[in-house]
């Protein structure tokens, strides 16, 4: 009676530990190279006209937009821009809408081309506007993906105005973001329908709030740190080594992603994202054959500053500005921690209660040879494909 109690409890556990991982990945392995769309706006006005750049990432034009990729390569071409510039023209002139005190402003399109952000490939909007006039109210609409899609969806908007500088994170449901243009140009009004707001005088400024949830939705987006997350709590440990292996985690990425954000340092994101993918391969065998565990904050710690870099790269495609980078770094790298630490707070407790069942080291076995297996998939995917 006792083994088949056993039996049956160890297929509960095993159960929950599959649910767990599909829940984290369902989204990954269906699409697994695009868990976030982003697209890139860069408003600059100037006393004869407003130029307005929009930028989109290709894969988020062909999953959006009906035979745009005619050959079905899964890339843009030229030939292809050029046979759908009208479709493209218009698909955006709909979707984003500058407003002059809640009048839409008519756009004229000076050019489409492809470029890249980052190691990103993205297609290029630029637009005219007429001249705005301080003392006018400015809105920016995005009604791209009204409709729920497979990936979260996030606008990173950057504004000139002279020599001040403002930038926003337009993300949700009901995305607008609007200026107020002073009469001496000396003060620029902020806020955002997306339950963020900020106010600033002469120089820049930023919401802060904005990018403290860009770094919640980033982290609850990669789903391979979290699985890397899961895989390092996963073997029975005590919890000074739990607190020594999240301390180390922590510590580590926000040393690269700040690095990598100041422009100090830079990979191939082939490198990052495969590396990554190794380490979530490295720690789950490590769990499945080690009897003892050694040095694991130390090997979190190394693989952590790989992990930083990855978190990186939507700020650096973003170009802050200078002025209040560390306040827009800080709040971004908050968010992160913010996340991880609501993870660890629940899953945590869930652990120690079944390491304290005599069927745990079974479901350390075979939840790690899962996880081997969801790392494995992405490294071939990243290395080769």
């Amino acid at each position: 009676m006792s083994a088949r109690k056993n039996r049956s409890n160890l297929l509960k556990s095993l159960i929950f530990i599959v649910i767990f991982l599909i829940s984290m990945t369902s989204s990954q392995l269906t699409a697994s190279a695009h868990p976030l769309s982003a697209s890139y706006t860069t408003v600059t006005f100037d006393k004869d006209k407003t130029d307005f750049s929009f930028s989109l990432d290709v894969i988020s034009i062909i999953e959006s937009m009906d035979n745009v990729d005619m050959n079905g390569n899964g890339i843009l071409e030229e030939n292809e821009i050029e046979s759908n510039k009208h479709r493209l023209e218009e698909w955006i002139e709909d979707s984003v809408i500058l407003e002059m005190n809640d009048q839409q402003q008519a756009p004229e399109l000076q050019d489409l081309f492809l470029d890249k952000k980052g190691d990103k490939e993205v297609l290029t909007w630029n637009f005219t506007y007429p001249a705005f006039v301080p003392g006018q109210t400015i809105a920016i609409n995005d009604g791209l993906y009204s409709q729920a899609t497979s990936s979260p969806y996030v606008n990173l908007i950057t504004a000139h105005n002279g020599n001040q500088t403002s930038e926003t994170v337009m993300q949700g449901k009901d995305r607008t973001w609007t200026m107020l243009l002073t009469e001496d140009q000396q003060e620029q009004q902020l806020s955002s329908s997306t339950n963020s707001s900020s106010s600033g005088n002469s120089g820049s400024s930023s919401d802060w709030f904005s990018f403290f949830k860009l770094g919640m939705n980033h982290i609850l987006t990669g789903y391979d740190h979290l699985l890397f997350l899961f895989a390092l709590l996963l073997r029975k440990q005590t919890l000074k080594q739990y607190a020594a292996i999240i301390t180390a985690f922590t510590l580590a990425h926000s040393i690269t992603l700040t690095l990598a954000v100041l422009g100090w340092i830079s990979l191939p994101s082939r490198v990052v994202e495969s590396v990554i993918a190794l380490s979530i391969c490295y720690v789950a065998l490590e769990n499945i054959f080690r009897k003892k565990i050694r040095f694991r904050a130390l090997i979190t710690f190394l693989f952590g500053l790989i992990h930083g870099i990855g978190f990186a790269d939507i700020l650096q495609e973003m170009n802050l500005p200078k002025a209040h980078l560390a306040v827009d770094l800080v709040s971004f790298n908050v968010g992160i921690e913010f996340i991880q630490l609501c993870i660890v707070i629940v899953l945590l407790p869930v652990l120690i209660f079944l390491q304290k069942r005599n069927f745990y080291k079974p479901v350390i076995a075979y939840g790690s040879w899962l996880i081997t297996a969801l790392g494995a998939f992405w490294l071939v995917e990243r290395l080769f494909f």
